[in-house]
């Protein structure tokens, strides 16, 4: 059933557990999400990113995760990541199928972030949706740039307060030193956790963890054996997730992990079977291994049995 974003994590504020974002881009995405849901008995997220609409198409994702969503009892958000574009963002709000929407005004002023930040909020909540935004910058943030030049880009808990009061957002995307993308670090990843908690008592919205795949080493040797050239890709680890969880994240956002594994369990099917050419057996393979990733992810998030 489709939920508003709001609904799932207020609940899983309450009692201090994570609830997963995954984005998907085709049918055998939104099936894997939907199926490690329903064997975790999770709420889950589900993203579509302006890549996703650009490939899939905006109607097309959203009446598949309609249709999905009717046959199941496990509360699903269907949500826009990372809406840049205004226009965009509109286009969701207004095409019915959006439970959550995300304006990403990350790489604008203060005062423009506010001002469009606020627009969509009222047009959004008119219509019952869920708006998340976003304060300061999770793009990328190289391991050896200095101190100063690190913190200008993270969030600043001393804007958080009015940026919360005057926008009326219902989750917040801070940036505390993750990253998008396989490659993410060149070192291992560290969280500011002190920042992290700086943000929690200032706030009382949810706030969210974009760039938290974690890379994990079975499937990212899988996808090494069969041919993939993801040496130097890193992810943040098992441990400071747990931790960013306990310290106030309600919301994860995993988008790697999933292309990894959904590469690399066609990978792994076209070199054993080279015989089979039924696209249908090839793609079931990547999203049986995107159905066990979400799975374990869920585990970590600490939201199975939770829906």
């Amino acid at each position: 059933m489709l939920t508003s974003l709001s609904s799932v994590l207020q609940k899983a504020q309450k009692n201090h557990y994570a609830v997963g974002a995954f984005n998907v881009n085709n049918l055998e995405f939104i099936k894997a999400v939907v199926e490690a849901a329903e064997a975790e008995h999770s709420p889950v997220i589900i993203s579509t990113s302006e890549g996703a609409i650009d490939y899939a198409g905006m109607e097309e994702l959203g009446t598949i995760v309609q249709i999905v969503s009717k046959r199941t009892n496990i509360p699903i958000v269907f949500h826009l990541d990372h809406g840049k574009k205004m226009d965009l963002v509109i286009d969701a709000i207004e095409s019915g199928f959006y439970t959550s929407i995300m304006f990403d005004g990350s790489t604008l002023s203060y005062e423009k972030n506010i001002k469009q930040t606020k627009e969509l909020v009222k047009l959004a909540h008119k219509k019952k949706i869920s708006v998340e935004a976003e304060l300061g910058a999770i793009a990328g943030i190289e391991d050896f740039v200095s101190i100063k030049e690190r913190d200008a880009h993270l969030t600043s808990p001393e804007q958080v307060v009015d940026f919360v009061k005057q926008t009326g957002c219902d989750a917040l995307a801070i940036a505390i030193g993750t990253s998008h993308g396989a490659f993410k670090f060149k070192q291992d990843c560290r969280l500011d956790f002190k920042r992290l908690q700086e943000i929690r008592r200032g706030v009382n919205v949810p706030l969210v963890l974009h760039g938290a795949s974690g890379v994990p080493k079975t499937v990212k040797h899988q996808c090494l054996q069969y041919g993939c050239k993801i040496e130097q890709a890193k992810g943040v680890s098992d441990v400071s997730i747990k931790k960013a969880v306990k310290l106030g994240i309600t919301k994860v956002n995993i988008d790697t992990d999933l292309r990894i594994a959904f590469d690399a369990g066609i990978r792994s099917f076209l070199q054993e079977y080279p015989e089979i050419i039924d696209p249908r057996q090839i793609m079931t393979h990547g999203k049986e291994l995107i159905t066990k990733v979400v799975r374990q992810k869920i585990r970590l998030f600490g939201s199975s049995k939770r829906a």
